[in-house]
């Protein structure tokens, strides 16, 4: 019998969609980290390419046409994580509208589950959009990990193949990735046992 725990599905979330964004580097960055874990598989979800809709529908009302199409390309992908990593921009000391867009069409999805950060920005890293996060983050019932990676002054720590070129961020990422494992273990467990009381 295989007693090694299946696989946990990591989506990665991509909240910038501006043109010419640095998101891109940042993510491949991420993902070769994540490729490299045994105990992770990732699916990348990326704003940009799926963008949904800003108009929501009233409560109770019909959604506008194409919403359904646009959700199913998003929702099912993020139902189906144990985890989630966002990559995320500082603008005006907060995240980005599509990542707030993106959270506010979703609700059980992200129930009980972590949620680890990777912010980048200038001299602030993007820590302040992370502190924003977390708050909307707990209003959604999601467990966020209190270790982040923040890359201050980005666009200086990749060489020009993408690699990045500071060991002290390398090793951030390692340890937030083995506490988002940990916990995402911990709490696909407890959901097994006990639904999840919203």
């Amino acid at each position: 019998m295989n007693s090694q725990p299946q696989q946990l599905r990591v989506a990665v979330l991509v909240g910038s969609t501006r043109e010419g964004r640095f998101a891109p580097v940042v993510t491949r960055w991420v993902k070769r980290h994540l490729d490299q874990r045994d105990d992770m598989r990732v699916d990348v979800v990326d704003l940009a390419e799926t963008p949904l809709p800003t108009v929501m529908p009233p409560f109770g009302g019909p959604a506008a046409p194409g919403t359904e199409e646009a959700l199913a390309l998003v929702s099912p992908r993020l139902a189906a994580a144990d985890a989630f990593v966002f990559i995320t921009p500082e603008y005006n000391h907060s995240f980005p509208a599509s990542l707030k867009n993106a959270i506010d069409w979703h609700n059980e999805q992200w129930h009980a589950k972590p949620i680890g950060f990777v912010s980048y920005g200038a001299i602030s890293g993007g820590l302040r959009a992370v502190e924003q996060l977390r708050l909307v983050m707990a209003e959604l019932n999601a467990t966020t990990i209190r270790n982040t990676v923040s890359l201050h002054n980005a666009w200086g720590l990749f060489d020009t193949d993408g690699h990045m070129t500071e060991p002290a961020s390398d090793a951030a990422v390692k340890t937030m990735l083995d506490q988002l494992a940990w916990w995402a273990l911990a709490l696909r467990d407890a959901k097994a046992v006990r639904p999840y009381a919203a």
